[in-house]
């Protein structure tokens, strides 16, 4: 698998439990960060630990990064989140994508991800 490659990281808080290589959006305020949980969801970035609610966590913004995969993912397939913030595949139309796998994977294994957030 490819190793990650942080071009732009941001430490932020935390706004509810986030986990480790999960996709992030934004919390209540400009510097929060909490957990992606729909699809729709405008998800700019993927936690690079694990953080508490309040707790510092630092987001990868710009790279290739480490990802949680809820779910089968072929490389190359346009990744956006499910309900607990892991990567998962889609091609529907509205929907937010955090990037391009970089790595085929199931359910909880460990994949990449080129951040590169927008629409489908």
């Amino acid at each position: 698998m490819l190793g990650p490659t942080s071009i732009l990281e941001k430490a932020m808080r935390a706004d509810g439990a986030v986990a480790e290589y999960t996709i992030v959006k934004k919390g209540t305020a400009e510097d929060d960060a909490a957990k992606a949980v729909a699809a729709t969801d405008k998800a700019f970035g993927i936690a690079q630990h694990a953080a508490a609610d309040n707790e510092r966590v630092n987001v990868m913004l710009m790279g290739i990064s480490k990802v949680l995969y809820g779910g089968t993912v072929e490389q190359g397939d346009l990744l956006t989140s499910n309900a607990t913030g892991a990567a998962i595949a889609t091609v529907t139309a509205s929907n937010r994508i955090i990037g391009v796998a970089m790595a085929g994977g199931v359910s909880g294994d460990i994949g990449a991800v080129l951040i590169n957030p927008g629409s489908v």
